[in-house]
Order: structure tokens, then sequence, then C-alpha cells
């Protein structure tokens, strides 16, 4: 996905500021130094607990643009193996994510004794471990060994339902010629709006791909539009997000639909506008989101850490706890570019390596 990445406008951006929302959320939803900043600024605090989250939008938005920039850019299937395919995404994303994991349970058996506080994760079972390793914790009812570990696993879900569609549809197609060439982008759309019409307004099913299928839709919709042939046909599918999300949005309106319709339309906007071309990425921003992933799966034993050490030696103390937060924010980047130099980049596809290229339907 790295060398794709590289070519789109504005995705390590986009990445790199729903990033440093995550870590700023769970900052203020975790640990006590934000219950005694909070006393000072609740406005600041109150408002990253509650909408902070909702950045997870961006995640999906972008994963979906990026699954269909891969798996059918032309709107069908652009690969021949789709088992080796899942299997090279799992490969992936779960080193990074088992070392992020053992740092998170050693830094738990540390600050457990002296730091008695609910956002400790228990020492974990056996079943827990393996349901982890299997990213299917949520799904199994395990308790979370860290905070944001669920993203994986969604993550992997959709990308595999992905697979599965258009792998299915091109079956199709070859059993039966008169099937459209399009049938997967069809059949995307279907289950991007029964997700969006009911399975995202259950709380409940927040635990499989299903809930969050509406949002990475949009994702893969904006790459279509951002990629169309003609003003024309970019139009008709910008009218598909909208009419999607709007409709969406008048059955039951959800904030974080809202965001995501928003996003999606940002970015066929940065793929496709002269004038969001012109724009040039601030470095920074740009390494932030190249190391996001890293960085979310390792930020919460930092913050963990750092919460522990300044509870235990500077518990009410304003400005102690106030320069704890901005420390932990700081050391869960440090700790992400290491995660990402040591661990992520040695995952990813190694350059100049051969691209999938698109398939006939």
């Amino acid at each position: 996905m790295r060398s794709a990445d590289q070519r789109l406008h504005g995705i390590d951006a986009l990445k790199g500021i729903a990033c440093a929302l995550i870590v700023w959320h769970h900052l203020a939803f975790y640990g006590p130094m934000s219950d005694v900043v909070h006393t000072v600024v609740p406005g600041l605090t109150g408002w990253l607990y509650d909408y902070g989250r909702m950045a997870v939008q961006v995640f999906l938005v972008v994963g979906g643009f990026l699954a269909a920039s891969s798996l059918a850019p032309e709107g069908w299937a652009a690969f021949t193996q789709p088992g080796r395919l899942m299997l090279r995404r799992y490969r992936r994303l779960v080193p990074p994510y088992l070392v992020a994991l053992a740092v998170c349970v050693l830094v738990a058996a540390l600050v457990r004794p002296w730091f008695a506080h609910p956002s400790v994760p228990a020492a974990p079972t056996l079943l827990q471990v393996v349901a982890h390793v299997l990213l299917l914790q949520d799904v199994l009812g395990q308790e979370a060994l860290s905070a944001g570990v669920w993203y994986v696993a969604i993550d992997f879900q959709l990308f595999v339902s992905s697979v599965l569609v258009f792998a299915g549809a091109r079956a199709l197609r070859q059993r039966w010629p008169q099937v459209p060439a399009h049938l997967g982008v069809g059949l995307i759309l279907l289950l991007g709006a029964a997700s969006l019409f009911f399975f995202n307004r259950h709380a409940g099913l927040d635990v499989t791909a299903l809930y969050f299928l509406g949002s990475y839709t949009l994702g893969m919709l904006a790459f279509w539009a951002s990629r169309a042939a003609s003003q024309a046909q970019r139009e008709q599918w910008l009218l598909a997000i909208v009419l999607l999300g709007v409709a969406a949005l008048l059955l039951d309106f959800r904030g974080r639909i809202a965001l995501a319709l928003l996003v999606a339309l940002g970015l066929v906007w940065l793929q496709t506008s002269a004038v969001a071309r012109q724009w040039r990425e601030p470095l920074w921003l740009l390494k932030l989101g190249q190391i996001s992933y890293s960085v979310f799966l390792i930020h919460f034993p930092v913050n963990l850490l750092v919460n522990a050490v300044v509870g235990f030696f500077w518990p009410t103390q304003l400005m102690a706890n106030a320069l704890g937060l901005l420390a932990a924010f700081l050391l869960s980047l440090l700790a992400g570019a290491v995660l990402y130099r040591s661990v992520e980049s040695r995952q990813l596809p190694v350059r100049g390596a051969a691209k999938v290229r698109p398939l006939s339907p």
C-alpha cells in the first residue's frame, strides 16, 4: 500500500491529523492526568473525550479508498489469488500489532502493583492471547489487551470482505459472460447501503465489519470518482456518494457518518482539483501519516506508563499533569517511529517490486 500511498495526494496528511486526534482522545479518555487537567480546561478535554474518536472515520474512508486503488482500480478484480492477498494483508498488519501488544502487556505488568487504575489491563489469559493473534478478540468477547486494537481486526475484516466480493464477482463473470463487468461495484454499493441504513444503526454490531462497511464504501466510491475517465462519469460517482451519505443521514443522523461523507468528498477534491494539488503537505505531517499505524498501535502503553509515573509522584499537581500529557503525546510519536522503522517498514513491499495491474473483467 505504501507506494500507492505516496502517489495519492493528501492521504498521508489526513492520516497524520487523524492519528494525532486519536492519541489525544485516548489521553483524555484514559488515566488520571486528564482528570487533573480537566478541572482547568473542561471544554477541551471534554471535546477530545466525546469527539476525538470520530477521527477513526478518516482511517475507514482512507482505507476504502486505498483498497479500491489496489483491489479494483477499474471496478473489477485486479488480482488472481484472493487467498494469497488476504494472507499478505494479515502479515502486513500483524507483526507490529503483536509487538505493540507485547509492550502493552509488559508495561501493564510493570505498573499494576503500584498503579491501581481501571485503565490498566489485567494479566492476559491464553484465550485472550489466541483471540488477539487471530484478530477475533471482540467477536469472541475477550477483553482488549490495548486500546484501539479493535480497529486492526475491523480493518482486516473490511479488506477480506472487499477481496471476497470482487473475487466472487469475477468468478460469476467467468461462469456467465453476460454478468455485468462492474458487478463487484454494484455489490459493494449494496453492502455499503445495508451498512449505512441498518447495521451501523445498531451498536451491538460494532464488533464486525458490517457496522463500518458504509464508511469504507464511501472511500471506495471516492477513489473511483477521482479516477473517472470523464467529468460526466465523475459527477455520477459523486452523485452516488452524496445520495448514499445524505440518505443515511436523513434516515438517522450520525455525526460519524457525516464526517465520513465529508472525508470522501474531500478525497475526491484532493485528487482532482488543481488548487488542491498545488498544496504541499508539511513534511512533518507526511512523516506522521507514514508512521500513523505504528503510532496508533504503540501509543496506549506509552500513555499508560506516563500516567502511572505522573500519577504516582505528582497525583494532583496541575503543571506536572499537563506536561505529562504533552510528554505522553511526544513519546507516543517517538515510539511509533521506532516501531515503524524496526518492524512495520520491514513488512512493506520492496521498492521496485512488481505492482498489481488491472485485469480484464
